[in-house]
């Protein structure tokens, strides 16, 4: 058993559930011998390196307060986009070590997505490479569900969740004008459609849903859409559509390309948004009826109120097992998901190799998207259903739901 301190950091996009994590995290920490002080590292690696850390033991004193933390949307530690170095060496890996050194530091976790995990494994091997004792855990979170390694993503439930209500209720909202009109719901999801999936639940207990769901794993076709949204036309005077922001045609280039700065972030990923404009637009020049655009942006990630009671326990379970898997002698390794089975429904934890999870993208498989390319199937809806169930009992205060907060 390795002794020693242990240092926490989120990074990436926040969720409804990555506050979740944390505290399974840091209720593993607390009841395990070996490790004393728990750092929270402010804005992940950059507060690291600059020593921007906070004692989580004395701050999160109680259960209640681990509770209250795991009902608080975004990242209660603050996140960043920092890459490090492909080479695997250089200034800040030096620093970083350097870092862990003086505060004893022999249990890193990392909470955050693809790029964060590649993190967790640039460090395991400079960690290796130099000789330094470190257990190191990746703890997956992301809405977008396309980290490998994991059945799902904690996070991505709470999300779903917001997504599939928020549809249901634009349907519902649609439905009462008998004027030819076109809704079309952008979601966000850069490589994999599983968020935008999600605006189909309604189907599976209400029988409505987006008269489509296009997806980025198809290629767009501004040609098929109108045919489709035409069609659509003729059954019913209002329909709703479903559309992935990273939504691309033949040539490789994003639909909402053209509505953005170009601008990408440490990691090289541009910035999308815009795709429901650009396909409001259309609609308005090739069929000329009534046309919106609606963008869930950042709701789809913060929606705490309704977030998925389900993925705020399994996000909890989680990070509490890294750290015993850590503490029996893992290294390099994330968390995941197994399915145990569906009925009932039923997951365990474990971890795999870091080295073959990071950096690849999990998209939805062909059976989960219609033959036409522009729905899914109910197999992806049942598929999604188990993760977004169960309601939080939240605490509220002046109305509002109640929030905890690390001081700086």
């Amino acid at each position: 058993m390795l002794h020693g301190n242990a240092v926490i950091g989120q990074s990436g996009g926040p969720t409804a559930a990555i506050n979740a994590s944390l505290a399974g995290v840091i209720r593993g920490a607390l009841a395990a011998e070996c490790i004393d002080k728990i750092w929270g590292a402010f804005n992940g690696v950059e507060g690291m390196l600059s020593g921007r850390m906070c004692d989580l033991r004395a701050i999160l004193s109680c259960e209640d307060e681990l509770e209250l933390l795991s009902h608080t949307p975004a990242a209660a530690l603050g996140s960043c986009r920092r890459k490090l170095s492909a080479s695997g060496e250089g200034e800040d890996y030096e620093r970083l070590f350097k870092m862990f050194a003086e505060n004893n530091i022999r249990y890193f976790f990392y909470i955050g997505g693809n790029d964060s995990m590649d993190t967790v494994a640039k460090v395991t091997s400079y960690a290796e490479k130099i000789g330094y004792k470190l257990r190191v855990m990746g703890v997956p979170k992301t809405i977008d569900n396309d980290v490998c390694g994991t059945d799902h993503t904690p996070g991505y439930g709470s999300a779903a969740k917001y997504i599939a209500a928020s549809v249901q209720e634009i349907l519902r909202d649609c439905a009462v004008y008998t004027v030819k009109a076109v809704t079309i719901v952008e979601i966000m999801g850069r490589d994999a459609g599983w968020l935008t999936a999600a605006a189909g639940l309604p189907r599976l207990r209400y029988g409505i849903a987006p008269d489509y769901i296009y997806l980025p794993e198809r290629t767009f076709d501004l040609d098929s859409f109108t045919t489709d949204v035409m069609a659509a036309l003729e059954r019913r005077p209002n329909i709703v559509i479903a559309a992935s922001e990273g939504l691309r045609l033949a040539d490789g280039t994003y639909v909402g390309e053209c509505a953005q700065s170009g601008a990408c972030d440490a990691f090289g990923h541009r910035y999308l948004a815009g795709t429901a404009k650009v396909l409001e637009q259309a609609v308005k020049e090739k069929i000329g009826c009534k046309t919106r655009s609606v963008e869930l942006n950042i709701l789809q990630r913060c929606a705490s109120h309704i977030a998925s009671e389900t993925d705020l326990r399994e996000a909890s379970m989680i990070g509490r097992a890294a750290v015993e898997f850590a503490i029996s002698g893992e290294t390099g390794k994330m968390m995941g998901f197994e399915r145990v089975s569906d009925e009932p429904y039923r997951v365990a934890a474990r971890c795999g190799d870091i080295k073959k999870i990071a950096n690849l993208i999990r998209k939805m498989p062909d059976e989960f998207i219609n033959a036409d390319g522009n729905n899914v199937t109910d197999e992806c809806l049942r598929y999604i259903e188990p993760l977004v169930m169960g309601e939080p009992k939240l605490a509220y205060e002046g109305g509002l739901p109640k929030h905890f907060i690390i001081p700086r």
